[in-house]
């Protein structure tokens, strides 16, 4: 999640909470090597419970946002702990691997075991998400110049950590009971919209809802036009204002949270004035 994004969330009455997990943005270790994936959902879990304690917030409506792989770890950390969030925005969520993608079993089972002996090896072909995920072209070069942005191929134990978890979440889509809502462009090159359908078809939840754009890539919350980008965020900040409770006065300041720092994964809690 970027600044930007955070801030039009605040904007909205909501506290902004999020984290770059180890290896991603401003945190510290090896770019965007994922030794195992539990230890991403792990420290997401205690950084954002240790805020839902919090006496200021621990009554308030609490929803958790995810962006691609961060919807993944949503997912995961509504397994986790199922009553601690009220709600999930799912943002293109990696859940699924595309029948058109999927390895042979035999490659997997390859991949594992060179993974354990060079698991930083950058070595997993793909295509430039920059280029295939981003449809604005100004939008695209802010992206590439970002230095917090990793830009290299895939490192092998990140790539093997990912598929072993999209292959458990697609496995137990029935298990997901939180309320969400699914987004995502129909052209969308990065990851398939046909798993944002199948979460939505397949979960448990009894309050879900999908929201499917003609013409939008992957980033539709960063890499559209302001109008395309406006009308997501519009639709997110209306589903989330129609399943909170209704706290205090609507006129409240409008006092962005200043802290946050571009994310995987970030959880919201319903408060007026927040500012960290």
């Amino acid at each position: 999640m970027t600044l930007e994004l955070g801030s039009k969330f605040a904007c909205a009455g909501y506290a902004v909470f999020g984290l770059d997990i180890e290896g991603h943005g401003r945190s510290e270790g090896v770019r965007c090597h994922i030794p195992n994936f539990d230890y991403v959902v792990d420290d997401s879990y205690y950084y954002f419970k240790s805020i839902c304690d919090r006496p200021e917030y621990n009554r308030k409506d609490k929803f958790i946002y995810g962006d691609s792989m961060g919807g993944a770890v949503c997912i995961l950390l509504h397994r986790k702990d199922p009553s601690l969030w009220d709600g999930a925005i799912l943002v293109a969520p990696m859940c699924k691997i595309s029948e058109k993608l999927k390895p042979h079993p035999i490659v997997v089972n390859i991949l594992t075991k060179v993974g354990q002996i060079a698991p930083k090896w950058k070595v997993v072909p793909s295509k430039d998400i920059i280029d295939t995920g981003f449809q604005d072209q100004a939008k695209r070069e802010a992206i590439r110049k970002n230095k917090y942005v990793y830009q290299d191929k895939p490192r092998l134990r990140t790539a093997v950590e990912i598929m072993r978890i999209c292959t458990e979440i697609e496995a137990t889509l029935s298990e997901v009971t939180i309320p969400f809502i699914v987004l995502q462009g129909e052209h969308d090159k990065v990851t398939d919209p046909e798993a944002c359908k199948a979460l939505y078809e397949q979960a448990s939840s009894e309050d879900k809802t999908l929201k499917l754009y003609p013409g939008m890539w992957h980033g539709i919350t960063t890499g559209e036009s302001d109008e395309n980008i406006e009308l997501v965020l519009t639709d997110i900040i209306t589903w989330m204002d129609m399943r909170v409770r209704k706290i205090g006065s609507s006129s409240e300041t409008c006092r962005p949270n200043k802290t946050l720092n571009g994310v995987d994964c970030v959880a919201e809690s319903r408060v007026r004035h927040a500012s960290m």
